[in-house]
């Protein structure tokens, strides 16, 4: 597995997806979570067929190793081991997708590096560096009631308030999985049965840690600034950040625009790898 040195003189461990000879600029493209190792990815809905997608394993998490300071666990700090990963691929710029958390890491970067940046791809964002928290999640949450899943899950959720085994922890994630999906079959039930054995607890709980008022103001204030084009991709049945979060990271940037997708959860390429795939291909391409 290819490995980079970052600025603390860390390996970290990222997976590269996709053909060599594409002609096609690479994607480089952040997990979520926060704290889940990126093979939850897959190859985004076969995004990897025309081009490479490169897929860093944060620290922590998949085949990177735990940080020694826990410090280095907070989003802006992976940012910075993002700009180690593009100096080390030798690319002077690039176009860059993230996913649920990973896209907090994806806008310090972009506050931090934005002549680095071709086109920025969000996904599913929280809306949290916004200091907004929208309420539609449970919304739509409330408006699958009638699905046969919906007590087991609602359960779920009321007991992982409280849960602290990490066995019971992963057993009502899944319990409560379908929440995250625009509908439970079989690739949906196959992926999030990965999730509990890929979610990094203490990467998780380190992701906010030192991220102050001040900071995040700044932070907030710097994506104004940001120039490049960005695509913010929705589902209209995620019930893990909802539909308004993207509203409000897309108003966050001078060049935004949100492309909502219907019969999507949180995992729109795992849903409809066929809609998902078309949108995000056409912004890279477009002119």
């Amino acid at each position: 597995m290819p490995h980079f040195r970052t600025y603390d003189d860390a390996e970290l461990h990222y997976r590269v997806l996709g053909p060599d000879d594409s002609a096609l600029p690479p994607l480089v493209c952040l997990a979520g979570g926060p704290g889940r190792d990126a093979a939850y990815l897959g190859d985004l809905g076969g995004l990897s067929a025309h081009r490479q997608l490169i897929l860093p394993d944060s620290r922590g998490t998949g085949a990177s190793p735990a940080a020694a300071d826990p410090s280095r666990y907070a989003f802006p700090q992976l940012a910075e081991d993002l700009e180690a990963l593009r100096a080390h691929l030798g690319l002077e710029r690039f176009a860059l997708l993230a996913h649920d958390a990973g896209a907090a890491v994806a806008q310090a970067y972009a506050v931090g590096y934005p002549q680095r940046l071709t086109r920025l791809v969000l996904v599913c964002p929280g809306s949290r560096l916004q200091g907004e928290l929208p309420d539609d999640a449970q919304e739509i949450f409330e408006s699958r009631r009638h699905e046969e899943w919906w007590p087991q899950a609602s359960a779920a959720l009321q007991q992982l308030a409280e849960a602290a085994d990490l066995s019971e922890v992963r057993e009502l994630l899944f319990a409560a999985a379908p929440l995250a999906y625009g509908r439970w079959d079989e690739p949906q039930r196959a992926h999030a049965a990965t999730e509990g054995a890929q979610l990094g607890p203490v990467p998780r709980a380190g992701f906010w840690q030192g991220v102050d008022e001040q900071l995040r103001a700044a932070l907030l204030a710097g994506l104004h600034e940001v120039t490049c084009p960005v695509l913010v991709v929705t589902g209209d049945r995620d019930a893990v950040t909802g539909m308004r979060a993207g509203e409000w990271v897309a108003a966050s940037f001078p060049d935004a625009r949100v492309h909502p997708l219907h019969g999507v959860g949180h995992y729109p390429w795992v849903d409809e790898p066929s809609l998902f795939g078309p949108v995000v291909e056409e912004f890279l391409h477009a002119v």
